[in-house]
Order: structure tokens, then C-alpha cells, then sequence
């Protein structure tokens, strides 16, 4: 079944046209007849990858004879090979005289004989021998389509060819629609008896995946296809080929609906059914697959043997699929053409017998099921409890997508509730909630405004579940104010109190605004300490506190504490609280405290965790930017890319959205995919309505990098001084980001006389950068590390605005080497090499310079970065290949000593200098703040890599090292 229009590509089937390739051609080469039957449902590609096929082994040198097979049974014998002999005789030029003499004599010979009973065997010697002077020598390849309506004479002839009676050397590559063989079907016997055969192969050709049905529609459509529409292709088509291309066509042509195309094709595969057989197929598309055989019994009322008999009909004809679980149907498609076929009243009576037999099914739970199938049944009164257990179950199960599902159902169904009470502002609360867990931050909100318009809601309250949708959806500054408001209401209770507290300690902190968090957060445990069951706030105000503690005065306090939040999170059971404490400990270790590893671990188990618990799409979401984040700084960026990709998948809204965009857009600065970028930042700047300052600061940042890449100095100097206003942050470390990136766009834009360099401008950033250094003495020690870094870097900058000192450079070099940041350390390299050259000064200094930072950039993918060190290499014709760097073609001894460590990591050095030093992972650890566990893996790794099984090997090749 080939599909009309516009040809689309072959997709998701390389692997089995190389397979059907070798095995005929493998085994014709070797003069032995070959064969390969292609078995599939109709459109799932048959006739596609016969011309395939066909093509390429033509292109090898055979003679490729091709033909179809007609639905008129025995009427025309020999029908596909009579029709592939004159295709093939019409396609040969004059210089081939020779072939289409033996085409015309053999087709000749089948005109002027008709082969009886008795004859038979001598028509297929004849034609045995016609075949093999056309073939003159080269392989020959009959290929026939539709199989499945193959008259007897040429079923005759395929058994007498590939059992090798002919003497030729033939291949034979046929399709058969499966469906079709049913019963007694001749073919059926012919094939089993190929089987037998040692070069005959019969292959089922499966529909596509997943993945490749968004290609192949992506290909139909001329465009990559949005996620929702991807999805809905995939679940209407199960991953058929022609349905994918029909349904794809409809989607780029604007077409509304099922084509009609589509339609009469699967109403005419039903009605070809056996009766029972229809009725199976009508009552599984009515169903909540999978339609379990018992269900299916109490619904349909057939005895059991003809229950059976038309449940295998149905799968035998490829429209249902059977399961140990049930049954379904093979295409949805299926389901929106029979909708149509029913009248409302067999409609409604097929979904009342599935809830009753639902309902008088013993100590079994369908609740969903049920829901469904009244409401359908036209039985809103008898649906409504149904759909508010089934979402009262999902909740139990954390599965908050289905719980925000079915408490919408509910909603709808208690819009005519018959004779039961129904509280609708429990339902809009329930459903609200589900809503925020599983990331519909707009539809919370919505209808939590429905229930502040009911009368009996309770102002502090609603302002608490405002604040927390607010927040969630990256509405930040309307978010304190509700938490403000909530605080200030006169019906607030102690427990309100406490809870409002804790979540703005919690929102506070998301901001950057460290000291407020910590005050707030000592507050809400002062409260909570009064308040049974006061967990969650506990948790919450804890972790803030732990941060704050950590950020500003004790990081060892700080993390203790966050550690015990966690344990006490994992005790208490709340998802939200388990993945609140997993964020907090993750985003300190893998940004203030620089302990990168660690850090990333934990995210990446957290996310895990929290995935568990039902909270993929916002949590998990934002667990995996953070690991991003961290994978980003140690320089794993291809890592960091199969993480975005994970997190992706969930398509995230709000605030989680905005989490996961700025770790991607930090990606493709560094790969200088300045669209990809461009089109993050949009993105975040749309989300981020009332953002504060530590989205917005990094935000800003990205974009003046992003713009100083383009050379488009003066977006990137207006992008910085935006981002100085914004002042409530205690974050001094993206604060010192943001201000060498506009020292960084002064330099770069005195470097390219592009634009003129603004001295008040560079004034006001150098007193940023003071008041920096002034304020991170405050901080903990790990804070002042990272501060130091961008400072060094400041300091570099400016003096790139007189003559560039390569000494600040050289400091800038060291810090970030120190804490193992791989990017920012190639950059210092790349200035500090400039600087040398246009010295003309240590010139050897500045060539190892550049090979060392052009290894890395390299080796990170950082286009931008890698065409820089290439350019200044050219001028100063500097190589940049370490063999071509050594005179003489031959290396000293200390590198080839220096090879020895080559494939570590810096951290594995450091952690490998500190074990030839006699030091136990744990003393190890300590001093590198890092966990003892990530020491061992660092250890285990520099054994695998050196080659080596003990501490006092490894010691000695690091010494050896040292002293070379």
C-alpha cells in the first residue's frame, strides 16, 4: 500500500534492507537459490522496501525482474511473471538485443503453451531455462508484490525454482499481506514448506517506533514536529508507515479529522471481518485498553468458543493485539473510525455493560474505568464518585498527572450531580493541587480563582496556595507578596503562620536573597516547634536555613543541616519535601561551595528519587538542570547534553521550564549555537514576569556572553548594566559573574575598534567589582574561593583595556585550575598567551599556552573559544598540534613521562597527587571537600586508566612524574 503525494523518505528500515541485501545476494553469489518473504499488515511498508531493495541490488549488476500478483485467484496463471517480463523487456535498450530476444521468446512460450496436469513440469523446465538466458550469467532477482493473491502456477514455479530444480542462480524477494492469510489459504503451505529450506527466510516487517514515526512525519511535514503533535501521530498511527505519512500530510495540509482516505481503508478491513469478529473489534475500540478476555465476555455475552474463534480472527487480521493483559487495538485509528459506525443508543448500551460488569466484578479496583464508562453510558450521578476515588487512588500512587485527569473529570461530571451533595470547592482545591504537582501552574491558578470567588474559603490559606503556584509558575515577586499577605491576615492561624513562613524562607532563598531566607526560615521552625504534624515546615525552613548558614558563615553547619532536612524529609514521606531538600543540597554543593562532583551526584539521585514520587515534570526537572549546571563547570558538556535531553522529555512549564532553559542556553553559548541560545533566552525572558534577581542576573549574563560572540559589544555592555540594577541578592557569585562579563565586553570591544569604550562605564563596574570583594569577605570560604576566580578575572580584563598584563592572566590561570573549571581556565590561557605575544615575550610560554587551551576547547566543543585560539595561532604561526611543537620530531624525557598521566583528569592528578602523598579517601576527602564515596570513584578510575591494581603503583608513577 503506497501512500499518494509526495514521496517520503524510507525510514527506520536500514538495517533490514542490508539484511534481505545479504541474504540474497550473499547466497546467489554462490550459486545457490535465495529467498526472503517480507510479512506485514497492510502500509507498514512492504511494497516501499521491495523498490528499495530493488534498486540497490540493480545497481550491484543483477537482473532484477519485478511484478505484482492480481486479487482474480487462478483466472490468469503465471500473471506476476508474464508482467515482470514485459516490464523488463520495455525497459531494455536496443544495445541488449540478446536479453529481450530470450524475454520475447520465453513470454512466447508461455503464449503458445498452456501446461496440464501432466505437463506441468516440463512448462517449468522451459521456463526454468527462459529465466536462465536472460540471466546470461549475472544474478537474477524475481521480486513480487502481494504475494498473498499468488496464482497456483506461480506458487508451482517458486517451489520448483527455490528448491533448486531449475539450475539457476535465482533470488526470490516477495511481500505478503498478512492479514490475508487466513483459514486455508494456499500460501500458507507454500510457505511452510520455504521454511524448510536452508536459504529461505520469511520476515515480519514490524511497524516503526517511536522515534522513528516523529522522523518520518517530521520529513512529511518539512518541519521538527511540536511534542503534543509528535505524540498524537504516534499513538493514532501504532507506528505504520502509510497511516504516518497520511496523518502527517493532514497535519502540514491543515486538514481537520480522519481523511477519508484512511478511513474507508480500516472500514473496509473491519467489515471484512467474521460478524463475532466485528463485534470483538467494536467493543475493544469502545473500551479502556487493555480489554481484559473475562471483561470482554461479560460485555459481549458469546459463549466462550465463539468468543475465542472471533478474538483470534481479529488479531489475525491485524487489528487487535493480544496481551496476558488484554486486548487492543492495533491502531487508535481504529477507535475514532468505529465511533462513527454506532448509533448513540449502541454506543451508550456498550459502555452501560462495561460498567456493570466493572462494578460486579469482585475485589477488583476500576475506578477510572468506571468513571469512564458511566459517564459515557450517559450516567453522570453514577460516574462522579467513581472518577473522585480514581483520583484519589492516583494521588495515593503519585501519579499526579492521572489524579489532575480525573479530578478535572470530576469537576465536569459534578456540573449535574443528580441527587448527590456535591462540595465544589473541595474539588476545585483537589484539583488546583493536582494541577501544581504535575507542573499545570496556569490551571492552578485559574482554578484557584474560582474558589476565592465561592463563599467559605479562608483567606490565609488562599494566599499560601496562591504564593505557591505563583512561585511555581516563575512569578516571583507577586509570589512574596501573597506570602506577605497571608502573614498579615487576621484569620492566619499558628499553623498558616508557620507554613507561610517556611515557603517564603524557601521562595527567598530561589531569589538569592540568602540573610532574608535564613531570618525567615529561624521564624517558621520557632513557629512549627508549637504545630503538630508540622513537618513539612520543618523540612522547608530547614533547608533555607541550612543554605543561608552555609552560604554566608559555616558551609560544614550549613550542610549538616540540610542533610538532617533531607533524612527528615525521607522519614515523613511528602514528595514535594523530599525534592524541596534534594534541590537546596544539590544546588549549594554544585554552586557555592564548588564541591562540583558531589554535587552532581546528588542532583542526579535526587532526580531519580523525585521521578519515583510522581513529581517528574517539575522537580526532577529541576533537579536535572542543576546537574547540568555542575556538568557544565567540571567541563563533562557532552554529559550535560544527554541530561538536557532526559529533562526535556517532560516538557516543563513555569519555573522549572526556566531552570532547565538557562542550562541548556549555557551549553549553546559555550558550542556557539547562537540560534539555540538566542531562542532559550527569549524563552526565559517571556517565563521570568516578576523573576528576581538569580534567574534574572544569570539570565542577563548568558545574553551578554551570547552577544559578545557576535561581536555585538554594545548589546552585551546594555545587557550587564541591566542586570546591576538588580540589587536584592546576597548572591555575590553570579553577581562577579555578571561583572567580568562587562569588563570582558569593554575589552573585547577596545580590542576590535568596534566600539568605543565607555569610561564611566568601566568606573561603575570596577566599583561593583570592589564592592564584590567587600561583601564575599563575609561569606564562607568556599564562597570567597569562586568569587576570587571571577575577580581574578576582572582585574585580567581591565588591563586588557592599556596593555594586557599576561602576570594577571597567569593568577586568573591558576584560581580556576584550582577549582577545576576547565572553560574559564582555557580562557585565562588564550589572554594570557595573547598577552605574551604582543609582548614579544616568552614566546615558547605562549605557544604551550595555546595548545593547552586549544586541547580543551577542544575537547569541550567550544566552537567560539576554539576559532579564537586558532586565529591568534595563525598570526603568531604558532601550531597547535603537540607532535609538531616538539623539535626534531622526537619528545624530551620528562613528556614522555608526562604521558603517563595524560588520560587524567585534572581532579584524578589531585587526587592521585594526595594518595602518592600516603593519604586514606577519606583524609583525602576532607581535603578536597569531597565525599569519600567520589573519592573511591576517583581512585577506581586512575587504576582502570594507569593500568594499575594497588595505591603504592599508582604512587609510583605519580612520583616518577613529579621528579621528571
Amino acid at each position: 500500500m503506497a501512500s499518494d503525494g509526495d514521496t517520503a523518505p524510507l525510514v527506520g528500515r536500514a538495517e533490514l534492507v542490508q539484511t534481505v541485501r545479504a541474504a540474497l545476494h550473499g547466497d546467489a553469489a554462490h550459486g545457490q537459490t535465495a529467498g526472503v518473504f517480507l510479512t506485514g499488515e497492510s502500509g507498514v511498508g512492504k511494497t516501499r522496501l521491495l523498490g528499495e531493495v530493488a534498486e540497490r541490488l540493480r545497481a550491484q549488476g543483477a537482473v532484477v525482474l519485478t511484478g505484482s500478483c492480481l486479487d482474480i485467484g487462478d483466472a490468469s496463471p503465471l500473471h506476476p511473471l508474464l508482467q515482470a517480463l514485459r516490464r523488463f523487456d520495455a525497459d531494455l535498450s536496443t544495445s541488449h538485443a540478446r536479453t529481450s530476444s530470450a524475454v520475447r521468446g520465453l513470454l512466447q512460450m508461455f503464449a503458445d503453451e498452456t501446461a496440464g496436469p501432466d505437463g506441468a513440469g516440463a512448462l517449468l523446465e522451459r521456463a526454468s531455462r527462459g529465466l536462465h538466458l536472460i540471466a546470461e550469467g549475472r544474478p537474477l532477482v524475481l521480486i513480487l508484490d502481494d504475494l498473498q493473491w499468488v496464482d497456483r502456477s506461480t506458487r508451482q514455479l517458486l517451489l520448483y525454482l527455490l528448491a533448486g530444480l531449475g539450475d539457476l542462480q535465482l533470488s526470490v524477494l516477495a511481500a505478503v499481506r498478512a492479514e490475508s492469510l487466513q483459514g486455508a489459504h494456499p500460501l500458507r503451505r507454500v510457505l511452510t514448506e520455504l521454511r524448510r529450506l536452508r536459504t529461505v527466510r520469511v520476515l515480519d516487517l514490524a511497524p516503526l517506533g517511536r522515534a522513528d514515526t516523529e522522523e518520518l512525519a517530521a520529513a512529511v511535514v518539512g518541519r521538527t514536529l511540536p511534542a503534543e503533535a509528535a505524540e498524537q501521530i504516534w499513538q493514532r498511527s501504532g507506528g505504520n508507515p502509510f497511516v504516518i505519512e497520511e496523518l502527517a500530510r493532514d497535519l502540514r495540509d491543515g486538514r481537520d479529522g480522519l481523511s477519508e482516505t484512511l478511513r474507508e481503508i480500516f472500514l473496509d478491513r473491519v467489515d471484512a471481518l467474521p460478524q463475532h469478529a466485528h463485534a470483538v473489534v467494536h467493543a475493544v475500540a469502545a473500551g479502556v485498553e487493555p480489554v481484559q478476555h473475562w471483561l470482554l465476555a461479560q460485555v459481549l455475552r458469546l459463549p466462550e468458543d465463539e468468543l475465542i474463534d472471533a478474538a483470534r480472527a481479529a488479531v489475525a487480521h491485524r487489528l487487535l493485539v493480544g496481551a496476558d493483559d488484554g486486548y487492543r487495538l492495533r491502531h487508535r485509528l481504529v477507535a475514532e473510525v468505529l465511533a462513527h459506525e454506532l448509533l448513540p443508543a449502541e454506543r451508550s448500551g456498550l459502555h452501560r455493560r462495561y460498567a456493570e460488569a466493572l462494578t460486579a466484578a469482585p475485589g477488583e479496583l476500576h475506578q477510572a474505568r468506571l468513571a469512564h464508562h458511566w459517564r459515557l453510558a450517559g450516567e453522570p450521578a453514577r460516574a462522579l464518585p467513581a472518577a473522585v476515588a480514581a483520583a484519589q487512588e492516583a494521588e495515593r500512587l503519585h501519579g499526579y498527572a492521572e489524579a489532575h485527569r480525573h479530578w478535572s473529570a470530576a469537576l465536569q461530571l459534578a456540573a449535574d450531580p443528580g441527587p448527590l451533595a456535591v462540595d465544589r470547592v473541595e474539588l476545585l482545591k483537589n484539583a488546583a493541587e493536582a494541577a501544581h504537582h504535575c507542573g499545570e501552574h496556569a490551571r492552578a491558578l485559574v482554578l484557584l480563582e474560582e474558589v476565592a470567588a465561592l463563599p467559605g474559603g479562608e483567606p490565609s490559606a488562599l494566599h499560601i496556595r496562591r504564593a505557591r503556584y505563583l512561585a511555581a509558575a516563575g512569578r516571583s515577586a507577586p509570589a512574596e507578596e501573597e506570602y506577605q499577605r497571608a502573614l498579615t491576615a487576621a484569620d492566619c492561624s499558628p499553623r498558616d503562620r508557620a507554613t507561610a513562613a517556611a515557603r517564603l524562607a524557601e521562595l527567598l532563598l530561589h531569589l538569592g536573597r540568602y540573610a532574608d531566607a535564613g531570618r525567615w526560615a529561624r521564624e517558621a521552625l520557632a513557629l512549627a516547634a508549637d504545630v503538630e504534624g508540622s513537618a513539612t515546615e520543618v523540612v522547608l525552613a530547614s533547608s533555607a536555613l541550612g543554605f543561608s548558614d552555609a552560604y554566608l558563615e559555616d558551609p560544614d553547619a550549613g550542610l549538616a543541616v540540610m542533610r538532617d532536612a533531607l533524612d527528615t524529609a525521607e522519614r515523613a514521606g511528602q514528595p514535594e519535601d523530599v525534592a524541596c531538600a534534594y534541590l537546596h543540597l544539590a544546588e549549594l554543593l554544585t554552586g557555592p561551595l564548588n564541591i562540583l562532583e558531589e554535587g552532581v551526584v546528588v542532583a542526579r539521585r535526587g532526580a531519580e528519587r523525585v521521578a519515583e514520587l510522581g513529581l517528574g515534570r517539575t522537580w526532577e526537572t529541576r533537579l536535572l538542570a542543576v546537574a547540568i549546571n555542575g556538568l557544565f563547570r567540571v567541563g563533562q558538556w557532552a554529559e550535560a547534553e544527554k541530561v538536557v535531553a532526559a529533562a526535556l522529555r517532560h516538557r516543563p512549564s513555569g519555573a522549572d521550564a526556566v531552570e532547565l532553559l538557562l542550562a541548556r542556553c549555557r551549553l549553546s553559548v559555550g558550542y556557539g549555537d547562537i540560534d539555540a541560545a538566542s531562542r532559550d533566552l527569549d524563552a526565559v525572558a517571556t517565563l521570568l514576569a516578576g523573576g528576581g534577581a538569580r534567574h534574572v542576573i544569570p539570565l542577563l549574563t548568558l545574553r551578554a556572553g551570547l552577544a559578545m560572540w557576535e561581536g555585538r559589544h554594545d548589546v552585551a555592555r546594555l545587557a550587564v548594566q541591566r542586570g546591576l540594577t538588580e540589587s536584592r541578592s546576597d548572591d555575590v557569585t553570579i553577581l562577579s559573574a555578571l561583572v567580568w562579563h562587562g569588563l570582558r565586553a569593554e575589552a573585547e570591544a577596545h580590542a576590535s575598534r568596534t566600539v568605543a569604550v565607555d569610561p564611566t562605564v568601566v568606573r561603575r563596574l570596577r566599583d561593583v567589582a570592589d564592592r564584590v570583594a567587600r561583601k564575599s569577605v563575609g561569606a564562607a570560604g568556599p564562597v570567597r574561593s569562586v568569587v576570587e576566580g571571577f575577580l581574578a578575572l576582572c582585574a585580567a580584563e581591565v588591563s586588557r583595556l592599556d596593555s594586557s598584563d599576561p602576570d594577571l592572566w597567569a593568577a586568573s590561570v591558576a584560581e580556576w585550575d584550582r577549582r577545576h573549571h576547565p572553560y574559564p581556565a582555557a580562557y585565562s590561557r588564550l589572554r594570557q598567551a595573547e598577552a605574551l605575544l604582543a609582548r614579544r615575550s616568552r614566546l615558547a610560554t605562549a605557544g604551550k599556552l595555546l595548545r593547552e587551551a586549544y586541547r580543551v576547547a577542544q575537547g569541550l566543543g567550544a566552537v567560539p573559544l576554539t576559532s579564537e585560539i586558532r586565529e591568534l595561532a595563525g598570526r603568531a604561526r604558532v601550531s597547535l598540534e603537540e607532535h609538531e611543537a616538539v623539535s626534531g620530531g622526537r619528545s624530551a624525557p620528562a613528556e614522555a613521562s608526562d604521558d603517563e598521566l595524560a588520560p587524567l583528569t585534572a581532579r584524578e592528578r589531585e587526587v592521585l597527587a594526595l594518595v602518592a602523598e600516603g593519604l586514606t579517601n577519606k583524609e583525602i576527602g576532607q581535603r578536597l571537600f569531597i565525599s569519600e564515596r567520589t573519592i573511591g570513584v576517583h581512585v577506581s578510575h586512575i587504576f582502570d586508566k594507569l593500568q594499575v591494581r594497588t595505591r603504592v603503583q599508582a604512587s609510583a608513577i605519580q612520583l616518577r612524574n613529579v621528579r621528571s
